[in-house]
Formats: structure tokens, sequence, C-alpha cells
């Protein structure tokens, strides 16, 4: 029964959790209309992301440059920042570009 509730709590342990994350800017040019916004992630997070207030945020940017919108661009550009021994991603970065439009 030992051997059993350890084994469970074990599997918990190693278990990816849940980790709220809110993209914040972090690029883009004026020249070309774009907003990149960024969020970090960990090795064994499960990220929870505000798009919503992410959309909010490239939307504020994009009308501080004169247009009225933003529009995400499909998917997301990962990256990793930091790799262990044996080549596996130990903090990364994720970026989404929006376009501003009117």
């Amino acid at each position: 029964m030992q051997k059993i509730t350890f084994l469970l709590a074990a599997t918990f342990a190693l278990t990816a959790c849940e980790a709220p994350k809110t993209p914040v800017p972090t690029g883009g040019s004026r020249s070309d209309a774009l907003v990149e916004l960024s969020y970090d992630v960990g090795p064994y997070e499960q990220a929870v992301v505000d798009w919503d207030t992410a959309q909010a945020s490239a939307v504020k940017r994009c009308r501080a440059w004169g247009y009225s919108k933003a529009d995400p661009f499909e998917g997301v550009r990962e990256q990793c920042q930091q790799f262990n021994g044996y080549g596996s991603c130990m903090r990364g970065t994720v970026t989404r570009t929006y376009q501003c439009t009117n």
C-alpha cells in the first residue's frame, strides 16, 4: 500500500503544473505595423495564456501608432532560451505577432 501511495505521489509531482501567463509587448516595428507579445515558459509548466489581455495590449500599442485594430497572425513562434545537458529545453519564450490595421 505504501508503494502505491508513493508512486501516485511521485506521478503527481512530476506532471506539468498549470501556469497562468499574460504575454507582454517585447518587440515589433512601427513602420511595418507589427507588434510582438511574448511570455516565458519553464520545462514543466503548462501555460494557460490570457490571450484576451494580450489582444487588448496589442490594440493599445497599435492605437498609439495611429491604427485602430490589431489582428493576430496564426500560430506562435517558440524559441528555447536555455538547454540542459541532455538537449532538453529548460526555459523558452513564446511569441505571437499582431498586424496593426485600420
